[in-house]
């Protein structure tokens, strides 16, 4: 008798590789483990998910910074239920070295003997997805593979693009296209997959075993164009929410930008202190701060201008001025400083007088006094001195730049 699924329980998330059009954010860390809105990256995921339904996650984790990150972060995910009320299991691919996020996740799926419809979601993507709609119309085609696409208007040579018939069914895929002629239509591959029970199966054919043999293991690459190929249903569901590729730090900031616009109070965790400022914090010493930049605001002894996330035990020195960013935790910000369309991660220190520009700082980085950082990327515990000047530089972690440096263009490894 065949057995019949209601909706999906379980998520695969394949994270490999090195995010090199993350560096210098990604030099040491996990791209999904990459701080936004103050949390990492694949939290908002996870989260996402949990409220829908989804009760197990698995990380197709391979390499040291990647597994390190993500599991002394979430361990088995005990705690998201305390902090979230939301009870969700997480667990690990076993070491091994896979060619691609598909055998990233067909080593799980055969690790854990999972034989049930799976959701496959991407570490760095933030998306707004209705993953059980997405499940009923997967399972009413009687689909081998769905994919989540999204219509994009712009340059679609970095996505995989789709084209469908009347009923959804993926006719054609090109994944990245050179050219626009190239490209079958608008409709982009978000990497969002529902993967039916038989998935494994398709691994043991002719096809699928050629694939595994040659290492010809991504999904947007191989296995998406093999399974059409092959006459298998594989079918395309248009999102209407939002999705974002947080892969270079043009679409992190792009998507902070409009997230900080879009997403409600709850969502990010914080308490609305004026109009479009948030700040995060709920023990007596992050509220007494919460309420000094409050006053401070509604004095003008400091200048913000939403929507501007602030997090827990931030300083703000008097005459800064702050504008459509974010602060992270423990952040002091000195006396005349300006931070602009810009995110300053956690325990970062700002000195007096410096502007920052649209550009993202790592964590636990030093910005001396009178510095001007724009359009530029410093890494994790780096150091900018007194008067340095960075216009589209790209600062590797720990790394120094001594004061009264001027560098444009330029990229210190």
């Amino acid at each position: 008798m065949e057995r019949v699924y209601y909706m999906v329980k379980i998520a695969v998330i394949p994270v490999g590789g090195e995010a090199v059009r993350l560096r210098p954010l990604t030099v040491e860390t996990s791209k999904a483990m990459v701080r936004i809105l103050n949390r990492p990256l694949v939290e908002l995921s996870i989260l996402h998910l949990a409220q829908q339904g989804v009760e197990e996650f698995y990380f197709g984790v391979r390499g040291y910074h990647n597994y390190r990150d993500i599991y002394d972060y979430f361990r088995e995910g005990g705690w998201l239920y305390e902090r979230y009320g939301r009870k969700v299991r997480i667990r690990y691919m076993p070491r091994v070295e896979t060619r691609g996020n598909a055998e990233a996740v067909l080593a799980t799926l055969e690790y854990y003997d999972i034989a049930e419809p799976v959701l496959v979601v991407q570490g760095d993507n933030i998306f707004k997805l209705d993953i059980q709609d997405m499940y009923r119309f997967h399972s009413s085609h009687k689909a081998f593979i769905t994919i989540a696409l999204k219509e994009e208007a712009g340059n679609l040579s970095e996505f995989g693009v789709a084209a469908v018939g009347e009923d959804m069914r993926i006719l054609k895929f090109v994944e990245k296209p050179k050219r626009r002629e190239e490209a079958p239509s608008n409709l982009v591959n978000t990497g969002l997959y529902i993967l039916s029970e038989d998935f494994r199966s398709f691994f043991k054919g002719e096809v699928g075993q050629k694939l595994y043999r040659e290492g010809k293991m991504d999904f947007g690459g191989d296995v998406i164009p093999a399974c059409i190929e092959t006459g298998l249903p594989v079918y395309g569901y248009v999102t209407s929410g939002y999705w974002f590729d947080v892969g270079t730090p043009e679409r992190y900031l792009k998507a902070v930008r409009f997230l900080l616009r879009h997403l409600p109070p709850e969502e990010l965790e914080a308490e609305e202190i004026a109009p479009q400022i948030y700040a995060q914090g709920t023990s007596e010493r992050s509220k007494s701060l919460k309420a000094k930049i409050r006053e401070d605001i509604v004095n003008n002894a400091i200048r913000v201008e939403g929507p501007v996330l602030i997090g827990r035990h931030v300083q703000i020195g008097g005459g800064a001025y702050l504008r459509e960013s974010v602060v992270d935790n423990y952040v002091i910000i000195g006396e005349k400083t300006a931070v602009e369309e810009s995110v300053v991660m956690d325990r970062t220190y700002v000195g007096s007088g410096v502007s920052i520009k649209r550009s993202i700082i790592g964590r636990h980085v030093y910005i001396g006094d009178g510095a001007v950082v724009e359009d530029s990327v410093v890494a994790d515990n780096a150091y900018v001195g007194e008067g340095a000047q960075l216009k589209n530089v790209r600062v590797w972690p720990h790394k120094t730049v001594e004061r009264g440096v001027k560098l444009e263009g330029f990229s210190l490894v």
